[in-house]
Order: structure tokens, then sequence, then C-alpha cells
């Protein structure tokens, strides 16, 4: 009797979550169902439901990985040793590329995860969590401190991830690319962080 192993489990669950991310793609989350989730990831509704509950459960384990990674991103984008005003841009530059690599997951989180309700309550405010974090964690070097600037505190954090957030959702639904905003997401967090 063959068992399965914690390599193939985590396999089986990628490949689910790139299922996922594929239909969202292409159909939209509201649109998209297990079976198109299965087909894609060339598995069954049994292996899907031992890994997940529901379309939903799916959704937001996909988010949270996409959340971390995006964290990660940014977070090796920034050179903390670079003027400040640069690493905003650093930092920016990376959150809008992470957004245009997978816009239709980016829009998705933004606008369908709200619909969620209580369900992705968790989800959102450890998404938010982690960027206020990160926020003040770039903001914390010797560079800002130089500069006169201060990690900004938990309230102005959430009002510039929240700004930065539906800059690109509005931009991307009305047909533009998130790199479109740079400029605009640039010179506002300069202006909100600034000395």
């Amino acid at each position: 009797m063959t068992t399965v192993t914690t390599v193939d489990t985590g396999q089986f669950r990628q490949r689910l979550l790139d299922g996922l991310a594929a239909s969202i793609t292409e159909a939209g989350f509201r649109e998209t169902t297990v079976a198109d989730v299965v087909r894609r990831a060339r598995t069954s509704r049994r292996t899907f439901y031992e890994h997940f509950s529901g379309k939903e459960e799916c959704f937001i384990a996909l988010l949270a990985d996409a959340n971390r990674d995006m964290i990660r991103q940014i977070s090796q984008a920034v050179d903390p040793g670079a003027p400040w005003a640069e690493q905003v841009r650093q930092a920016i530059e990376a959150w809008i590329a992470c957004a245009e690599a997978e816009p239709a997951i980016t829009l998705s989180w933004i606008r369908d995860v709200p619909a969620l309700g209580a369900t992705s309550r968790d989800l959102q405010r450890e998404a938010m969590e982690g960027f206020i974090a990160l926020t003040q964690r770039l903001t914390d070097t010797a560079e800002m401190r130089a500069a006169g600037i201060k990690p900004p505190s938990r309230q102005l954090s959430i009002m510039l991830l929240g700004g930065l957030r539906e800059l690109i959702a509005t931009t991307v639904e009305d047909g533009g690319r998130a790199g479109d905003v740079t400029e605009l997401a640039v010179r506002a967090s300069i202006a909100l962080l600034g000395p």
C-alpha cells in the first residue's frame, strides 16, 4: 500500500491553488466552481475536499499565500541604505509589480473578499496587520530616522494601504494597468510619510 507523503500533499494543495488562480483569471471568482478548479488542477473532487472545505476556503488560502509572497517581495525590493524617497519608490514599485503580475487575483482580492463576510474577516485582518508591520519595519531605518521620518501610526498605515489598494482596483476596473498609478502612488506615499 502506498502512503501519501507531505510533499505529495503540498503539491496537490499547490495545484489546487494554481487551478483556482487560473480560473479566477479566466472567469472571475464568482463564476468559478470547484469543478473548474479540479479540472485545471488535474485532480479529483475528493482530493479538493481533502484540502479545502469549499471554494471560499481555497480562495482564502490562495490569497494568504499571495499576501505573504507580496510582503516578502516588497521587503526584498527595498534598499534600507538608499535615500528615503527612493526607498518609498522601491516599495511602491514592488507592490505594483506584484499587483500587475496577477491583476485578476489582485482585483478579486479587493472586490470579492469583502463579500465573503465573516469567512474572510480573519484573512483581511491578517493581511492588513502584515502590511502595517511591513510599512513600520521599512520606515524604521537609519536613513528614514536621519530624514526625520518615524514609522507611521497604525491608523496612518491603514489609510495609506487602503488608499493604494483602492487606487489600484479602480484603475484596473477602468481598463488601466496597476502601473499607471505608480507616480501618483509614490508622491502620495511620500507626502503621507515625509518629515
